[in-house]
């Protein structure tokens, strides 16, 4: 009876399905997955450009990674990643975009939100948000509308914007790029979790 109860439990992450026999053994894997995580964020933000005539936000894909890690780890350890990113470049890594790090940047409020949207996300996807289609849809558009609720008021305030000028800077332009990143991950979580019930029923 007990075995069929943790069976019916509520949906894991993606992460949850990396193996690990023992407590101690668990905290060393979720460490492994914080440091990666973090790391990837990292280099994702090196893939990075700016449009000065469009806006002074640049054009990056540490969002898309942002929210898969949000999604593939649940959201203590998408806080635990994340925070660290932001910790470690506000104190000097060089992994912020393009290699930058402080705070006193215009963009920092779109950091703050990484860190907030990937809990949402990841809380989301603990609950069975990332195994279909739609709903990974959904979690996407409210972890984008989470970062751009950080981002854009902050950029507002550090370049003396208007809410306007500061949506049309911060915000307008990055909605195609956002778009095509959530037909992406709409594709491959569910297609993730598809492939791993597939291989578990074949076990």
């Amino acid at each position: 009876m007990v075995a069929s109860t943790a069976t019916i439990a509520a949906p894991r992450v993606l992460a949850d399905l990396l193996p690990a026999s023992t407590r101690a053994r668990a905290v060393a894997r979720d460490a492994v997955l914080v440091l990666a995580g973090a790391g990837a964020v990292g280099a994702s933000a090196q893939v990075a450009f700016t449009i000065p005539q469009i806006s002074p936000v640049p054009f990056v894909l540490t969002t898309f990674t942002v929210l898969l890690v949000g999604a593939a780890f649940g959201p203590l350890r998408a806080a635990l990643t994340l925070g660290l990113y932001l910790a470690a470049g506000a104190a000097g890594v060089p992994w912020f975009t393009e290699g930058t790090s402080g705070y006193a940047m215009p963009t920092f409020g779109y950091i703050i939100g990484f860190l907030a949207a990937a809990v949402a996300v990841g809380f989301l996807a603990k609950r069975g948000g990332d195994r279909t289609i739609l709903k990974t849809v959904g979690l996407m558009v409210i972890g984008n509308v989470i970062m751009y609720a950080f981002g854009v008021p902050y950029l507002a305030v550090a370049l003396d914007m208007s809410a306007s000028q500061a949506l049309d800077a911060g915000m307008i332009p990055f909605l195609a790029g956002d778009f095509v990143k959530l037909v992406f991950a709409a594709l491959l979580l569910p297609g993730t979790w598809w492939a791993v019930n597939k291989f578990r029923d074949q076990d």
